[in-house]
């Protein structure tokens, strides 16, 4: 439906009123708000009547009980393994290893320096201990990030 003038007239004394574009919107009917806020634009209505502060009743805002942050958590240095090697001397290789040996690669795959960890996995993951930890870093929120980042500038400045 387009804006006829009774709709242009009512839309006008609504605001006056003070009612909002989707109260307006509802008892005009067949319009959106945004219909509402745009037409009041176009016609430049401003200075709409608003109840007093203290007509409107006050709702009771409790306020939020800052909660400590957590320590910065400093991970102690993983202490690297030496790969094991056979009997014979020999390094761990993709000709060589097994389902129970660390699955950590050692070295570039394009040399024939390349081998695996071979030490025994922990439970239900393809690496040792010590590489679980490099593996499988735990999550944190986008503000934990940034608490930690701004920490570390600190750091770096004092």
């Amino acid at each position: 439906m387009g804006w006829t003038d009774e709709r242009v007239e009512q839309l006008k004394q609504l605001w006056a009123d003070g009612l909002s574009a989707a109260q307006i919107a509802r008892q005009i009917g067949g319009i959106t708000r945004n219909a509402v806020i745009g037409k009041v634009h176009r016609l430049g209505l401003a200075g709409r009547a608003t109840p007093a502060r203290a007509d409107r009743p006050r709702t009771q805002i409790s306020r939020r009980v800052a909660r400590p942050r957590p320590a910065l958590i400093v991970q102690a240095p993983i202490v690297e393994k030496d790969p094991l090697v056979d009997e014979n001397g020999r390094k761990t290789t993709v000709l060589t290893i097994s389902d129970r040996m660390c699955k950590w690669p050692i070295g570039d795959p394009s040399t024939a320096e390349f081998h695996f960890c071979a030490h025994p996995p922990r439970a239900g993951s393809p690496y040792c201990d010590a590489h679980c930890v490099k593996a499988f870093q735990p999550t944190q929120s986008r503000r934990d990030r940034e608490r930690d980042k701004d920490y570390r500038r600190y750091l770096a400045n004092t």
